[in-house]
């Protein structure tokens, strides 16, 4: 977020009068679409002292927020990651924005992870705009991506038409302002027509689409007026086409976002409640109210150490102000969130500025509406709510999908290891979409991640911002072994070395049990041929060795150890003695012919649309998966699959399934129960 304390070529940070001077707008849409070019055109045309990078296409990975002054107006303006990995970056950015920008690329289709993005701020009611880029392309065409995106998107129309010359977009012109030479071709006409006929259905006067219909001329500034009522309703969606390397179409957008996006006071804001679960409902976007506000991105800054992007929703965030910090995510998602346990703390907040790329700028408080970083707040991370001490709020979080691809990963050198833990930590308080673990059983460390693309970016930050170089190694899951016949055999342990020997022996059976059954231990001595304070050694020997493991190092599960018989010595018998034989006893009674491998089975819930559900059913039969059962999905045109798994199979199906569902797939799995492996997959572990 911010690298630098400040440049000296920047103006001073906006500082608004009221909410109503501010837009919070986000751009979103698939990665190579343009959208950090667009971002960064955006930020030029209204800061002089800013330029345009000339690096071409590079993958974000995080949130860039530029605060700027655009015609007296506020303008936050957010760029999120177009990669789906980077799916906690792009939560937080439409958390902290009261609009969206789609930008689609001109030259290819609109995938279905977009128009799913769409849906979503359907849902919750943002305002949408749809930029189309690249077209200067061959293949571009912008009356062809306008129905498209009617088709994807609904009621979005084009407001502004392409000029290109030699191949190369060079203005923009105005359905509605444009003159009669400016749209001068049947294809201008029609999608004029249909602009003003879509915007008037809009209109709060009832009679006005009649009197278009009739031939009566309407004026283009009431037509603008329901223009920019619609969008800030969230019923109608313009189309832009802009070119961010010419310029043509970037002041179009801005006026656009300037006067008909809404200000913070429109949008809804999320739901609030206090620290024990009840509902606060007169939370408004108001400077003078009791502030709530959020944590949306929280990094550590080389020179200024860590930093917070808070969106405020209402009251006023100041320097030096003493606030209140929740954090409960726990309690809305049902379990306990690593790195991030549930909470309440006072803290003073540190300085202010407002963003600006790599730089930042200082500010003495933020209002209602206003986005700005807070320096050194140690004690609110990702997620967390700033609240007035007298009036303690909770603001419900974004919720993620779950993290589902695991890698496991180790420290380099003893130095490195010595950095890790605490490394690590602060990259899961900072990025709620990784979650940590770490496997006692396989003695690894588990990230659980977005993607390998996440992954990636992990490494690389542990490497460069905490001097960490980890390397990464197969993830392995936990099996168990169990037995599959009844043995009986005995365990003999006998010794003398001077003074007080060791003396114990038992005669037990081995028996399995039905799976998830667990250990039993059942005491079948008679005539006293163990003594009774020896029985409970026995049962402590045996689960100690099951815990260990016999063949593989794996816990042994789902048994019945019945002690039948034993001898003890009057002198040399033990605790320890009789331990140490159950132990042996059961070390003799392993062998192939007697003991199984057992792996975990997990329950899988895959969300696929219907066109790829033959390919994901396939997939999961490649996997030894058994499907158990379809349901049509909320959604029409989708079907939700339940399967069963072996866990070992699901380690990059984070992965695969993106690439059989062509990017629109998701999953949920939990564990289930183990199950034998098969025979040739066990015979393979047990060599090695």
């Amino acid at each position: 977020m911010a690298r630098q304390t400040g440049r000296s070529d920047l103006p001073a940070a906006p500082n608004p009068a009221s909410p109503q001077d501010i837009r919070n707008v986000v751009l979103v849409g698939p990665g190579g679409a343009g959208k950090t070019a667009l971002f960064e055109a955006l930020v030029a045309a209204r800061v002089p002292a800013q330029r345009l990078s000339t690096n071409g296409h590079v993958r974000t990975s995080t949130l860039t927020a530029a605060s700027f002054d655009s015609n007296g107006t506020t303008l936050n303006l957010l760029d999120t990651p177009g990669y789906p990995d980077f799916v906690g970056e792009l939560r937080a950015g439409l958390r902290a924005a009261d609009a969206a920008i789609f930008v689609v690329s001109g030259a290819d289709e609109i995938d279905r992870p977009v128009s799913l993005l769409w849906r979503e701020c359907a849902a919750v009611g943002m305002p949408r705009a749809v930029v189309v880029t690249h077209l200067d392309q061959p293949r571009a065409d912008f009356g062809t991506t306008v129905e498209t995106c009617q088709r994807t998107f609904g009621d979005a129309r084009a407001t502004h038409w392409p000029v290109l010359e030699g191949g190369e977009l060079t203005s923009v012109v105005g359905l509605i302002t444009g003159s009669d030479d400016d749209l001068s071709t049947d294809e201008h006409q029609d999608a004029r027509h249909a602009l003003i006929e879509s915007v008037i259905e809009e209109s709060e006067d009832a009679t006005l689409l009649d009197r278009y219909l009739e031939g009566e001329s309407i004026e283009p500034a009431a037509i603008l007026e329901d223009l920019r009522t619609a969008i800030i309703r969230g019923t109608f969606f313009p189309i832009l086409p802009v070119s961010p390397m010419t310029g043509a179409g970037v002041d179009e957008l801005l006026s656009l976002i300037e006067q008909a996006f809404p200000d913070p006071t429109v949008h809804p804001l999320p739901a609030i409640t206090s620290p024990a679960g009840a509902a606060i409902t007169d939370v408004r976007c108001d400077p003078e109210a009791p502030l709530v506000a959020e944590v949306v991105r929280t990094t550590t800054d080389a020179y200024v150490g860590r930093l917070s992007l808070v969106r405020v929703f209402s009251g006023t965030l100041s320097v030096d102000d003493t606030v209140h910090v929740s954090g409960h995510m726990g309690d809305f998602v049902g379990r306990e969130v690593s790195g991030h346990p549930s909470h309440d703390d006072d803290e003073r907040v540190g300085p202010l500025a407002a963003p600006f790329l790599d730089s930042h700028r200082p500010r003495g408080a933020a209002i209602a509406g206003d986005l700005v970083l807070v320096s050194k707040l140690t004690r609110a991370e990702t997620s967390d709510t700033l609240s007035s001490l007298d009036r303690r709020a909770v603001v419900a979080p974004w919720i993620l999908p779950e993290p589902q691809l695991p890698v496991a990963i180790r420290a380099v050198t003893k130095s490195d290891e010595d950095k890790l833990a605490s490394a690590l930590q602060r990259l899961v308080a900072e990025d709620v979409t990784v979650r940590m673990e770490h496997a006692s059983e396989t003695d690894q460390v588990v990230l659980w991640t977005m993607g390998q693309a996440h992954v990636d970016d992990l490494i690389s930050q542990l490497s460069e911002r905490y001097g960490v170089s980890v390397q990464a190694e197969p993830y392995r899951t936990a099996l168990r072994e169990t037995f599959i016949r009844k043995v009986a055999v005995q365990g003999r342990h006998v010794k003398q070395s001077g003074g007080h020997g060791q003396y114990a022996v038992c005669q037990i059976e081995i028996e399995p049990l039905p799976r998830g059954s667990g250990f039993e231990f059942v005491d079948k001595v008679v005539g006293g041929s163990v003594p009774r304070q020896f029985i409970p050694s026995v049962e402590k020997g045996a689960r100690a060795q099951l815990e260990k493991g016999l063949l593989t190092g794996h816990p042994v599960v789902d048994v019945r150890v019945t002690l039948v018989d034993g001898k003890a010595h009057s002198v040399d018998s033990s605790d320890v003695a009789f331990q140490t034989a159950a132990a042996l006893a059961l070390k003799e009674a392993a062998n192939e012919t007697t003991v199984a491998l057992l792996e975990p089975i997990d329950k899988v819930d895959i969300t696929i649309a219907d066109e790829y559900l033959g390919a994901v059913m396939a997939d999961l039969r490649g996997r030894r998966g058994q499907v158990v059962g379809t349901e049509p999905a909320e959604e029409s045109g989708w079907t939700v699959v339940h399967a069963e798994v072996p866990a070992s199979e699901l380690s990059r199906y984070a992965i695969d399934l993106r690439s059989v569902s062509h990017g629109t797939g998701s999953f949920v799995r939990e564990p289930v129960r183990h199950d034998l492996i098969p025979p040739d997959k066990a015979k393979e572990l047990l060599k090695a």
